[in-house]
């Protein structure tokens, strides 16, 4: 009897120390995965690596896991415990992770198709606007004004309709729009505003021309309600912050705009008092 426990007890004991070693052993495995991946975005960062580490990670984790159960009841009664539940149990798991499965398949259609890569300035639909940093099996991730980050699920990020203001460009770009009154020198107001954004230290020539990169024009593109709009793009390179580029550029045609006597219209009431 003594001896049967004893066997019993040396049994549980060598399974818990297999069990301990596959765990190690998956963690040092996927200290080795983060060390390469490391070495590779030294010289590449690309959305699909992103996407392959994340990848990597849930497989190691999950097979380590599972092989480390398994040495207490075996891999074959692991898997017959594991789908071999009640089909009310079945579809209850299939239904609470039917949300992960979307936002991982979808994933990787981004990752397919790629509609941006990491680095990329994008706008959503709402207008929410930032540079893409990550990409998980389930988010990707947008670093929007200072510190503030949003995460997309990427389910909802595929079915959305993005501006993308540097697609298959490594500068970025930013849409600038000025209104003006209607009895402006537009043709002025034109050459003023593409001359402060050229003197702008943030600006670059990004707009490929017959004579090679330039800075975009100014358009004269409507007839709005109180005034005339003009707009045009300005590039600039990923080292520079997108808000210290807005603020420098608009401060600078503001200014550009008063000292030369432009006026940006703005809506008012006239309020008339009668005795």
């Amino acid at each position: 009897m003594a001896e049967d426990y004893m066997a019993e007890a040396g049994g549980i004991i060598e399974k818990l120390i297999v069990f301990v070693a596959i765990l190690i052993g998956a963690w040092i495995v996927n200290r080795i995965k983060g060390y390469i991946f490391k070495k590779i975005y030294n010289n590449y960062q690309g959305l699909h690596l992103k996407f392959l580490e994340k990848i990597c990670t849930a497989i190691i984790i999950t097979a380590g896991v599972i092989l480390a159960v398994s040495t207490f009841w075996g891999l074959q009664s692991f898997w017959k415990t594991a789908l071999g539940g009640t089909a009310f149990a079945s579809a209850m798991l299939i239904f609470t992770a039917q949300d992960t499965i979307k936002d991982v398949l979808a994933g990787i259609r981004i990752v397919f198709f790629k509609p941006f890569e990491i680095g990329n300035r994008i706008e959503l639909e709402d207008g929410t606007a930032g540079i893409i940093k990550d990409i998980s099996m389930q988010y990707v991730v947008l670093a929007l004004l200072d510190t503030q980050t949003l995460l997309v699920p990427n389910s909802k990020m595929i079915e959305m309709q993005i501006k993308n203001f540097s697609y298959h460009d490594e500068n970025r770009s930013i849409s600038v729009r000025v209104n003006i009154a209607y009895n402006s020198d537009v043709e002025k107001a034109i050459s003023v505003i593409r001359q402060a954004i050229m003197e702008s230290t943030y600006t670059i020539p990004g707009k490929l021309t017959d004579k090679g990169l330039d800075y975009a024009p100014v358009y004269f593109l409507a007839y709005d309600e109180y005034s005339l709009r003009l707009e045009t793009t300005v590039y600039y390179t990923p080292a520079n912050s997108t808000e210290a580029v807005k603020t420098d550029v608009n401060l600078r045609i503001n200014k550009a705009l008063k000292e030369n006597g432009i006026e940006v219209p703005y809506k008012y009431i006239n309020i008339m008092t009668k005795e």
